[in-house]
């Protein structure tokens, strides 16, 4: 029932909003515009379907035109794929020159910020230059994306959300790249909402737990081939506990959320007229943020390391 009433109302906003775009002293009605980035898959993708399907204009970023062509055969005309490597400068500037000519002076009403990958390993193992890869991607990835739109949001005004990750509250072993980009995509966020808060523009960060999305079989992927790469002897350092955690992480991708549950926060963080700064998905992502940042480290470190089994 309450879940049936949210989107019933969430709809009710989209039409309110929908329908202040389009004045009524326009000639020409537009539907509310947005940017996903990371749309090939799993959130992204999901985001930009269900924007696409409640009337908004999306452009949806994608890094190949096979990605392009699936994604344009599961959505109406309104879509509109845009390549976007948000690690390459070009593509990113294009892509904005795109964005500019179909909004034109009526600005881009939304920002979605979820391209973004997982490397996980050691911290003593993981190879300097995956790190480099892990940060280009999500965090300096993110404030080129946003840099080059901020023209854009500007005029509408426009929202940003940022997808961060239970990840952002708690620095989870072995997973410390992953972990440390969306720390710092946390306080890109923080800063960001308060040096935009004087242009009108609304800035949310999403903070999913695990869920249900093909980033979990790429990461494993990932870690795979940095382990043929890294020395025996030195794996071996670490074989007991990176067994524990690879247990846990299979067992939080069979008990992983809908993607739905997250696409409707973010509908949420569009569309509100009262935008939460953050959304949780999840018990298992409130808990960073709200309980265990009240626990001393040395307690919390021993009840991360009992519940992952690490010796």
């Amino acid at each position: 029932m309450g879940a049936s009433l949210g989107l019933t109302v969430g709809r009710s906003i989209v039409s309110l909003s929908y329908m202040a775009i389009n004045d009524s002293s326009s000639d020409v009605r537009r539907p509310p515009t947005v940017v996903v980035t990371g749309a090939s898959s799993g959130i992204g993708k999901a985001c930009a379907l269900e924007l696409d399907r409640r009337g908004w204009h999306v452009y949806a970023g994608v890094r190949s035109e096979q990605a392009a062509r699936q994604l344009s055969s599961e959505a109406s005309d309104r879509l509109t794929p845009l390549t976007i490597d948000v690690t390459d400068a070009g593509q990113i500037a294009a892509a904005a020159e795109t964005v500019a000519r179909g909004v034109g002076d009526a600005g881009l009403d939304a920002l979605i910020n979820n391209a973004g990958i997982a490397l996980s390993g050691p911290v003593e193992l993981v190879p300097i230059d995956a790190w480099r890869r892990q940060f280009e991607v999500n965090v300096i990835g993110h404030v080129a994306v946003t840099q080059a739109f901020l023209p854009l949001l500007r005029k509408a005004p426009g929202r940003v959300v940022n997808i961060s990750s239970v990840n952002g509250g708690l620095a989870a072993p072995y997973m410390a790249p992953y972990s440390a980009s969306k720390f710092a995509i946390e306080a890109i966020t923080d800063a960001l909402r308060i040096e935009l808060r004087g242009f009108g523009i609304r800035v949310a960060a999403v903070e999913p737990g695990p869920i249900d999305t093909p980033i979990w079989d790429k990461s494993v992927g990932v870690a795979d081939q940095m382990s043929e790469d890294v020395d025996p002897a030195a794996l071996a350092l670490y074989g007991d506990d990176l067994n524990a955690m690879r247990a846990v992480v299979a067992k939080s991708a069979r008990t992983a959320s809908p993607v739905q549950r997250v696409v409707r926060a973010v509908v949420h963080a569009l569309t509100a007229e009262r935008p939460k700064t953050r959304y949780f998905i999840g018990m298992q992502a409130r808990m960073p943020f709200k309980i265990l940042k009240m626990i001393p480290d040395r307690l919390r470190d021993w009840l991360i390391r009992k519940v992952v089994g690490m010796r």
